[in-house]
């Protein structure tokens, strides 16, 4: 099926010309005026959609596909049956990313603001930014041009926001600085109190206050439900680029550098220090004061709970690096098959 209309209206149609402009480095023989309204996956694209194909594993796909065009690696050209226009780029997938925001961009901000939305006259809002119902703008809040705060979302006293923010439905931000393009994704938390306490010696806490703010730099985006506390002093820094997604939790004080990726349910506890180009798996924990170099691989799942060396790969728990973590299990395993291990009949 290709993308639905009702919630992604397309751009086009298009001639082939404007895709393989925008896919960047493309190459056709196809007509550069045959037009193109959609995307769609091999099996159900039609005349009118580009579909793609990489690797192997796609090939019976492709050998079946009615695509109109199918963006593949030069290699896989031959691959491409008669009647379907082969766009040829060395990453397809990148290719296709950008043919498809080409043919569905996200729809621009109107610069409308709804008669619900609560608006503090003393926030500044950008040319062309819009609010949505029930959206609240606090005090002094300041946002830049073509910015999207969308409905009950909340945009917190003195929060400053780049050009192009999108804050969506019920996103909050306080205590923050945004650069320009930042995406906030529907039910984000950003700038909340950080997870700060001490012991009284009487059986209670006593709250840290948490003085400091977030900076998010430019392009980063935050998934939905996901959380990035304020920093006890000082900021907690996302740096540019970097990809939250959903169902994370940054605490206070860590700084991620550009280019990271942190996948769904992932912790990072307090003043943890991220190089550039971090990855790290789905549900993976890090213990705070840690740093972790440009580069790192985390596995899914790992603890981490010492410093990982830049370009390191590791997994597990405590993480270990992956070739030792996995000749460890080996081991287990090959204990237990022989009644040694602690589940053997020894145990």
């Amino acid at each position: 099926m290709a993308a639905d209309p009702r919630f992604h209206p397309a751009a086009g149609p298009l001639p082939l010309a404007a895709l393989l402009a925008a896919a960047g480095g493309a190459t056709s023989d196809g007509d550069p005026a045959r037009p193109f309204r959609s995307v769609a996956p091999l099996d159900a694209a039609g005349p009118e959609e580009v579909s793609f194909a990489e690797g192997g594993r796609n090939r019976a796909a492709l050998a079946a596909t009615r695509a109109g065009a199918v963006v593949v690696a030069p290699g896989a050209a031959d691959a491409v049956p008669a009647g379907c226009i082969a766009i040829l780029h060395p990453s397809p997938t990148l290719a296709f990313a950008r043919i498809a925001a080409r043919l569905h961009p996200p729809a621009a901000p109107s610069g409308a603001v709804h008669p619900s939305a609560a608006v503090d006259p003393t926030a500044t809002l950008g040319e062309g930014t819009e609010v949505g119902a029930f959206a609240v703008i606090g005090a002094g809040a300041r946002l830049g041009a073509g910015c999207l705060v969308g409905p009950h979302a909340v945009v917190g006293p003195g929060v400053e926001m780049g050009e192009g923010c999108r804050i969506h439905a019920h996103a909050s931000v306080s205590h923050a600085v945004l650069g320009a393009r930042c995406v906030l994704n529907a039910g984000a938390r950003v700038g909340n109190e950080g997870f700060g306490f001490v012991p009284d010696g009487q059986g209670r806490y006593v709250t840290v206050p948490q003085l400091g703010v977030v900076v998010l730099e430019d392009e980063v985006e935050i998934g939905a439900n996901s959380c990035v506390d304020r920093a006890t002093l000082g900021e907690t820094r996302i740096g540019r680029g970097t990809r939250v997604d959903n169902l994370v939790q940054i605490g206070h004080n860590v700084r991620l550098g550009r280019g990271c990726v942190l996948v769904s349910q992932v912790g990072v506890s307090g003043s943890t220090r991220f190089g550039d180009w971090v990855q790290a798996g789905g549900q993976a924990g890090f213990a705070g004061h840690l740093e972790v170099g440009a580069g790192a691989r985390i596995g899914a799942q790992a603890g981490v709970i010492g410093n990982v060396p830049a370009g390191a790969e590791v997994f597990g728990t405590p993480a270990l690096p992956v070739r030792e973590a996995f000749r460890n299990i080996a081991v287990v395993r090959k204990l237990a098959a022989q009644g040694r291990g602690p589940v053997g009949k020894d145990g």
